[in-house]
């Protein structure tokens, strides 16, 4: 039976709430990327008098402390409350995103903001993972692909929109002032949830232990090296972004935004190319993928001092990266089996390893002195890694078919 025209706009509205959360979510995940620099002053004032090289490496950790979060709650809290009803489940995971976004703002020191940024990352893959449940059921059968999409969507806005201006209040405002923006983001995702998300229930028989049993499955290891290591590769430069306008394109402060928006259009097209070219070829998408993104990186390193071929290379690193995104979630949730949920969740953890690998060895190669073009070179070596693990695993797979 079709929608009522009433019901149709219910799920709307429902589908609209769920990417506000996402669109925190992006918000908060990236837009201290852009302004490492502010945080470093404000957090790190000695070490900053003595080098800014070394205290905007040092907050590099921020990063890495709140993609640690996700990739720790993202199975456990998934497996947690698979029982319970989703959308009260979603409800609380958005309260939780606003209270821990809101500690980064009024929390004094290094220590307790880094704290803030574990915490504020444990509910992220949860959401996500929940949340693509949630969306299918909303739409209806033969429409799951879409309602993920639409809640996906907040999280692309999130990199063209929500990050630069984000970055933009906080290089005039100071920083806390873009997290200010976060926290009031999440507060009206969980009135909007809460208000129009329908009822869902969770499944009874679902428990932490047996949603975990999607860890015997070397294919799903195999999946998350992929995501884990190669896609690390991006964070290794979207991390360190704004010194390389600044420092090394020579750059003002207010190119940065600019740059951050360039890489969310790259990102945006590629998350759509990225669905149809997966859905023709799943395993040369994941090759080409992962081959393109080690030489876009390479060729970053070399050619961003000077600041168009640095926006045109920056938007073609968010395009390239973007694509193997969605490769990525689809190969992990074939290999899973029947664990789609905590599949879906682990995809962020996935990532978020990524996240925290390339910020802290990005951080590494500028604090021993390398330069802030150093980031570049170590994406590009992870992306190299991330196409041998690509490589093995479909080898693999090929192997098992054919025994």
């Amino acid at each position: 039976m079709n929608p009522s025209k009433n019901s149709r706009g219910a799920a709307k509205w429902a589908l609209l709430s769920l990417a506000i959360g996402s669109f925190g979510i992006g918000m908060t995940e990236f837009v201290m990327m852009g302004l490492l620099p502010q945080i470093a002053q404000d957090l790190l004032p000695d070490l900053w008098q003595t080098s800014h090289e070394d205290a905007i490496a040092q907050s590099g950790v921020l990063i890495s402390l709140y993609a640690l979060g996700v990739v720790i709650g993202a199975p456990t809290i998934a497996g947690l409350v698979a029982r319970f009803p989703r959308h009260r489940v979603m409800i609380g995971l958005a309260l939780a995103l606003t209270v821990f976004n809101a500690l980064t703002v009024v929390l004094p020191s290094f220590g307790l903001v880094g704290a803030s940024r574990l915490l504020a990352g444990l509910p992220h893959g949860a959401y996500f993972g929940i949340g693509a449940l949630v969306a299918a059921d909303v739409l209806g059968p033969g429409k799951r692909a879409k309602g993920v999409a639409f809640i996906l969507t907040g999280l692309t806005i999130a990199n063209v929109v929500g990050v630069p201006l984000g970055t933009f209040l906080g290089q005039q405002w100071g920083w806390r002032s873009a997290f200010l923006v976060v926290t009031v983001v999440f507060a009206l995702a969980t009135v909007c949830i809460a208000r129009f998300v329908p009822k869902h229930p969770g499944d009874a028989g679902r428990t932490l232990r047996s949603e975990l049993g999607v860890f015997r499955v070397g294919q799903v290891w195999l999946t998350l090296g992929i995501g884990a290591i190669g896609f690390g590769g991006f964070f290794a430069v979207y991390s360190y972004i704004a010194p390389l306008v600044t420092e090394v394109a020579g750059s003002p402060a207010w190119a940065v935004p600019i740059v951050l928006v360039i890489v969310g259009l790259g990102m945006t097209v590629g998350n759509l190319l990225g669905g149809y070219l997966a859905d023709r070829d799943l395993r040369l998408t994941l090759l080409l993928g992962m081959s393109t993104l080690a030489v876009v990186l390479g060729m970053l390193a070399l050619l961003s001092f000077q600041i168009i071929l640095l926006a045109v290379l920056a938007f073609g690193v968010g395009l390239v990266s973007s694509v193997l995104s969605p490769a990525i979630q689809t190969r992990l949730m074939d290999v899973a089996g029947d664990n789609q949920s905590i599949a879906a969740a682990m995809n962020h953890s996935a990532l978020n390893i990524g996240n925290s690998l390339g910020a802290f060895l990005g951080g590494v190669v500028i604090a021993v002195g390398w330069g802030f073009t150093a980031p570049a070179w170590v994406g590009a070596a992870l992306a190299v890694v991330g196409l041998a693990i690509t490589v093995v695993a479909l080898r693999v797979e090929r192997i098992a078919v054919v025994v």
